[in-house]
């Protein structure tokens, strides 16, 4: 009798732990801002037979996502953002620097698990997800020539915490990984690979519908 009481008590906790928070069926939209963190190293190209290190700058920019429940808290989001605008610099062996421009779009498509039923503090609910990143480059600008920055297609990581403050509305914290490298060319010819590969860092407002 023991041990079926302990079954039965297990067989409830886990009922408990497992409960669904979100339904299929429902929709999400977060709205707020995020920082592109690029990674240090941002690769070396070769203008004219002169090698020059790329360091690329981060930017914030408003952002919005919407996210639809596919199963009980697994969800499919996609991420949208007014263009992020990056300064970059180029820098040879000898310290000579040229500075450059460029704006990317950088839409993700994600799909995600939704935490529930683990007692967190605050009843916060945590999340992951993994996905998809596509990232368009455009007016790109650099002193010496025509840029030209490919497009370019990488896995994209994702994990946060939903911090409810009502039925339907929470707070949200999250970050990113995306994996951007993009093959630039200047004046027609290829001078190398830049890795931008950020970590993305956000707040937003989270509704559910």
């Amino acid at each position: 009798m023991k041990l079926q009481s302990l079954v039965l008590a297990a067989a409830t906790a886990l009922t408990m732990t497992t409960a669904f928070a979100v339904p299929a069926g429902t929709w999400s939209v977060a709205a707020g801002a995020h920082y592109v963190d690029p990674k240090s190293d941002n690769g070396t190209v070769n203008v004219d037979g002169t090698d020059f290190s790329v360091d690329v700058d981060g930017d914030v920019r408003p952002t919005i996502s919407g996210e639809y429940f596919i199963a009980n808290n697994v969800g499919v989001e996609l991420l949208a953002a007014i263009p992020f605008h990056h300064d970059f610099t180029l820098t040879n062996a000898a310290d000579v620097e040229v500075e450059g421009k460029t704006q990317h779009l950088p839409p993700t498509l994600s799909l995600q698990y939704h935490f529930d039923g683990y007692n967190m503090p605050m009843n916060i609910k945590p999340f992951v997800g993994v996905g998809v990143n596509y990232t368009t480059f455009f007016k790109e600008r650099v002193a010496v020539g025509d840029l030209d920055l490919d497009d370019s297609v990488g896995v994209a990581g994702h994990i946060g915490v939903d911090i409810p403050f009502a039925d339907t509305e929470a707070f949200r914290i999250d970050a990113r990984y995306m994996d951007i490298k993009t093959d630039a060319t200047l004046d027609g010819n290829d001078i190398g690979e830049i890795d931008i590969s950020p970590w993305v860092y956000g707040v937003a407002f989270v509704k559910q519908f």
